[in-house]
This record gives structure tokens, sequence and C-alpha cells, in this order.
């Protein structure tokens, strides 16, 4: 799966800086690359957990961020920092709306319509823990 999003994603016009199994793979990658956008799979290999990437690497925590997970609670119940998540399954061009969504709110704080199916804002209050949004 992670092939056929980076093909999507190059095809659309992105840079891709690579995939990563496991959350010491990402921050690797995350401090090479300095990425601009991280999409995030809350599974990841070795038991790995996705929602732990952003607190352990600065420069992943600096870019925004959309999770990609089956269970979305998962993201809320690990208040997660973030931008967005999307719920799979997903459509490639429901992949690419949200991309363009979180890379809104990393800018701007806010999101303009249309939200794709599955889409979701995480919303950060001021005590620290997250909530889910949902739109669509």
């Amino acid at each position: 799966m992670a092939d056929m999003v980076e093909l999507v994603l190059r095809k659309a016009g992105h840079q891709v800086c690579g995939i990563a199994r496991t959350v010491a793979e990402a921050v690797v990658l995350g401090n090479r690359y300095v990425p601009d956008l991280t999409i995030i799979d809350v599974r990841l290999a070795s038991e790995g957990v996705g929602t732990d990437l952003a607190t352990v690497s600065d420069a992943v925590g600096q870019s925004a961020i959309l999770y990609a997970t089956a269970n979305p609670s998962a993201v809320m119940m690990a208040a997660a920092p973030g931008h967005a998540c999307i719920t799979k399954p997903y459509s490639f061009p429901n992949l690419l709306r949200s991309i363009e969504l979180a890379a809104e709110l990393k800018a701007t704080g806010t999101a303009s319509a249309p939200y794709p199916h599955g889409f979701q804002v995480l919303l950060q209050p001021l005590h620290g823990t997250s909530s889910l949004h949902p739109h669509g």
C-alpha cells in the first residue's frame, strides 16, 4: 500500500522523502529531509505506533501531519499531535485532498471545504489534549 501511495503522490507532483516501516526509520528520514508534510500510518511494523513519531522527531513535529488509520479513535486516545486524520480505506483522490487540507491547517489553522469522506481535523485545545472533529 505504501508503494502505491508513493506512486500516486509522485504522479500528483509531490516529492516523496521515502517510506519508513518503523518509528526509528521515520525519524531518520524526517531528520534527513525535514518534510513539509508527513503522512503517518498509526500501525507500523515491529508493533510501532505512528502517533509516537511526532513527539520523538523535531523535524516531523514541525511538518504538517496527516494520520492514516482504520481506527481514528486511536489518534484521539493517544492525544497525538498533528493536523488531520483520514480513515482507511480511502480513495487516492481523498488522500490527495486530505494532504491539501493538512497543509492548509498547518499554514493557517483552518481548512476550507470540501472535506473528503473520512477526513477529520485534529483539534488541539490549550490544555494539550487532542480531539477529532469529523468532516464528511
